[in-house]
Order: C-alpha cells, then sequence, then structure tokens
C-alpha cells in the first residue's frame, strides 16, 4: 500500500501526555493473492467467498503428508517487469512486491520524479524471503559442487531485495527497510511505515510485505510442525478460522 502524511492530529497515550502526531492515509493498494494478482480480483473473491487453496502444482507433493496450498496461479511477471532477462534476476517474492507496488502507486494517482524521488520510501517485511532459492542452490551444491553455485544467490534469497527491488523500479530513493518477523513482518512493515513518515523520513512510503514459500522444504517443514491443515480431500474447506 502507498501510505502519505497529510496533516496533525492530536492523540492521548496512556501517560496523560498530549502529542502531536501526524494523520497517515493509506492512498493506495496493491494485492498478488492466491484469489486474484490485482486489488479487483482479490475483492470480487472475497465476496464471493471462493477460497484460494487448492492441491499443489508448482511441484510433486504425493509424498507429503500435506498437499494443499494457497498459490498465486494467475500471475505473470512481465505484466509488471520490463522483460524476461529482468523478470529472471528476481526471485518469485520480490516479483510479487514489484508488482503489489506498482498497483498500489497506480491506485494511489501518485508518480516519481527527480524532484520527489528522495521523499519516497519503502518498507516492505518478509518471514523468509527466497526459500526456493536456497534450495535450489543446495541441491547444485551437492550434485555439482561449490564452484556451480550461482552468484547471484544471495541477491536473490535475502528478505530484504523484494524492497530493495521495489525501490529500484519505482526510483524511490528514500528510506528502504525490511522487517524480518516471521507471520507478523508484513504488519508491522505498515507500522514501520507509519513511524517514517511521522518522523518526516518521507512523505510517502510504500508498505506491506511478500513472500514464495510453497516449496518442498517450507511445506515438509511447516507440515512437521503441524502448522498446516492436512485436510487434503477438501481444499477449499481446509482453512477454517471461525470454526467452532
Amino acid at each position: 500500500m502507498a501510505g502519505e502524511n497529510t496533516q496533525t492530529q492530536t492523540s492521548s497515550p496512556r501517560g496523560g501526555h498530549t502529542l502531536q502526531l501526524p494523520r497517515i492515509v493509506v492512498t493506495g493498494l496493491g494485492a498478488v493473492t492466491p484469489i486474484g494478482s490485482d486489488t479487483t480480483r482479490y475483492w470480487e473473491s472475497l465476496l464471493a467467498g471462493r477460497s484460494g487453496i487448492a492441491a499443489i502444482e508448482s511441484f510433486d507433493a504425493a509424498a507429503f503428508p500435506v498437499r494443499i496450498a494457497g498459490e498465486v496461479k494467475d500471475f505473470d511477471p512481465l505484466d509488471w517487469l520490463e522483460d524476461r532477462k529482468d523478470a529472471r534476476r528476481l526471485a518469485r517474492f520480490s516479483q510479487f512486491a514489484v508488482a503489489a507496488g506498482k498497483q498500489a502507486l497506480r491506485d494511489a494517482g501518485l508518480s516519481i520524479d527527480t524532484a520527489t524521488a528522495d521523499r519516497v520510501g519503502v518498507c516492505l517485511g518478509s518471514g523468509m524471503g527466497a526459500l526456493g532459492v536456497v534450495e535450489e542452490q543446495h541441491g547444485i551444491l551437492t550434485t555439482k559442487g561449490p564452484t556451480r553455485v550461482s552468484p547471484f544467490t544471495v541477491p536473490l534469497m535475502i528478505p530484504n531485495m523484494a524492497a530493495g527491488h521495489l525501490a529500484i523500479a519505482l526510483g524511490a530513493k528514500g528510506p528502504n527497510t525490511c522487517p524480518v518477523t516471521a507471520c507478523a513482518s508484513g504488519a508491522h512493515a505498515i507500522g514501520d511505515a507509519y513511524w517514517i513518515l511521522a518522523r518526516g523520513d518521507a512523505d510517502v512510503v510504500l508498505a506491506g510485505g511478500a513472500e514464495a514459500v510453497i516449496t518442498p522444504l517450507g511445506l515438509a517443514a511447516f507440515a512437521s510442525a503441524r502448522s498446516l491443515s492436512a485436510r487434503n480431500d477438501d481444499p477449499a474447506g481446509a482453512s477454517r478460522p471461525f470454526d467452532r
């Protein structure tokens, strides 16, 4: 999402002191999700009660106790990146971030130029970064040796690369940070973005989160931790957050 500093408001925290805090508003939204790769399709799917959980298609999960997940299936990185070479330079979670960030900027009706670039920041969290890249390159290490490991492994995998690539794609030269706090990363990024704006370090911040960890290792690890539903025969009914 794109957040902007608009005006000031008075806040009275628990200690009784009155503070002048800026009023921060959300002016644009972007989304890449299992039920839609833009905000329009995402919202329509929510209203229709559609589930994004289905049988895993990105790899063979036949041997796993859990064989369902919320995969993003209608996403084409070339809709948001310049060309295939550019797309290959970004791990999937970074591709999601760039797409959602561009959507949010467009939705907000904002443009970034040389006069405003230094006042536009990015605060985008990720819990694990490019886990798939780690798995792929570890496989190369064990089968082909250390000299065959890609020199792009680290730039692809580290969690803050989503925020970095989004800033590069938009030309945003303001503060750039990446909270890494597990499932709370995206929520913390929005909170951190507020304070970046509140203290006047930027006028606009693109904030949110990006993740792409539906991989063999990711699935096996979360399944072993009993964090996932094993309702493989009923994917659409597997997620039941309000079940009695």
